[in-house]
């Protein structure tokens, strides 16, 4: 058998294809991507799920053309009260297309509105409902971000490009802030993120002394791809977390059970980045508010003091005559009692002799006749 190129090969699926799928089958899937570019044709990624997991069992894209979108987007939104967006669970009339340069794909031709909400965004609101009722939902939003958050624990794969922009962020910041991180690879798309994402975040939980606040991002990639954030395991971690964590996994319109949980959640990597610098300005502020505010007491205190010594210093002239007045007031009177002492001393002395002298007499005279009577006998 003559071999055959793959133009050729591609064209007998789409023959065999167009022969054996002519009509429309309504599909029951889930959007994983929705993309309109500027011409207004809407691009899709399908999307079905291992019913006992999370895992991926089939994929295809799709594409609503500009004149079918115009008419099938506002009808949908205005009865749903929802646009077409990611994780929407969706009941759509297809015909089956294989062009031979881009492959097998899915043209949507109508929609069904009353099939609304899908697996992916119930699954979510199932496992926030969860955390809930065991009442930590809300632990991590609840830890206070320190002052200075410049020890970052980073979890992310080492090769991805959102990695790079963060740390290339943080290390040349404009403010010239210094920031220690460290970081705990993990893979973030696949199978394996929950296992791989929660051994990091193990990692650093035996450390935690050694960090101020924990990061997890993943830069790009399919939205379909992160799936692997609405984990119940994964987010009860995050939720119950010691250190604020701040994730940056998703897009602009992307919201995971991952960043309802954590402290804060912000678009890219780069955002991550921004918000650590953020909070840097934040405490530099209060810093430089400080610093002023103490340069206002002291000076404050200053001038007050300065005002009570110059009262003292007029004081001190008055006090000191009053202290002068009071000692010589003092002086006078400790003369007058010692005059007045010395008097009375002196009184009592004289009176003392005067009794004395009297006392003498008698007693001279007995004696000198005491002596003749024994001159006379002699």
């Amino acid at each position: 058998m003559e071999p055959l190129t793959l133009f050729e090969l591609n064209r007998l699926v789409r023959d065999s294809l167009q022969h054996t799928m002519p009509g429309q089958y309504w599909l029951q899937a889930e959007l994983s991507e929705v993309h309109v570019n500027g011409s207004g044709h809407c691009y899709l990624e399908f999307v079905q799920k291992d019913p006992r997991g999370s895992n991926f069992v089939a994929k295809a894209r799709g594409t609503i053309w500009a004149g079918v979108y115009s008419r099938l987007a506002p009808y949908f939104e205005r009865t749903t009260g929802q646009r077409l967006a990611a994780g929407i669970k969706v009941l759509v009339q297809v015909t089956v297309t294989f062009h031979e340069l881009y492959g097998y794909s899915l043209s949507v031709q109508a929609i069904d509105p009353t099939y609304t909400l899908g697996d992916m965004a119930r699954r979510r609101r199932e496992i926030l409902d969860q955390l809930a009722s065991e009442g930590i939902l809300t632990l991590n939003k609840e830890l206070p971000m320190p002052l200075l958050p410049q020890r970052v624990a980073v979890v992310s794969s080492e090769t991805a490009a959102g990695y790079g922009d963060f740390a290339h962020q943080l290390s040349h910041n404009d403010r010239g802030y210094y920031f220690r991180t460290e970081l705990f690879p993990a893979m973030m798309q696949g199978d394996q993120v929950e296992q791989s994402v929660t051994a990091a975040l193990c990692a650093i939980a035996d450390r935690q002394d050694e960090f101020d606040v924990v990061v997890i991002i993943r830069g790009g990639g399919a939205t379909s791809d992160l799936s692997c954030f609405d984990s119940y395991a994964l987010a009860a971690i995050v939720a119950q977390f010691p250190l604020p964590i701040i994730t940056g996994i998703g897009h602009e319109r992307d919201d995971t059970v991952l960043d309802s949980v954590s402290h804060t959640r912000v678009k890219t990597p780069t955002a991550a980045a921004q918000l650590l610098v953020g909070f840097l300005d934040e405490a530099a502020a209060l810093l430089l508010d400080l610093r002023e505010r103490l340069t206002q007491s002291v000076r404050a205190r200053l001038e007050s003091e300065h005002l009570r010594l110059t009262q003292l210093r007029s004081r001190i002239p008055t006090a000191a005559m009053r202290r002068m007045e009071g000692a010589k007031y003092a002086l006078i009177m400790l003369q007058n009692r010692l005059a007045s002492s010395a008097r009375t001393a002196l009184t009592t002395r004289q009176h003392r002799l005067d009794l004395l002298r009297q006392s003498m007499q008698p007693a001279a005279q007995r004696q000198l006749l005491a002596a003749r009577h024994r001159l006379d006998l002699l």
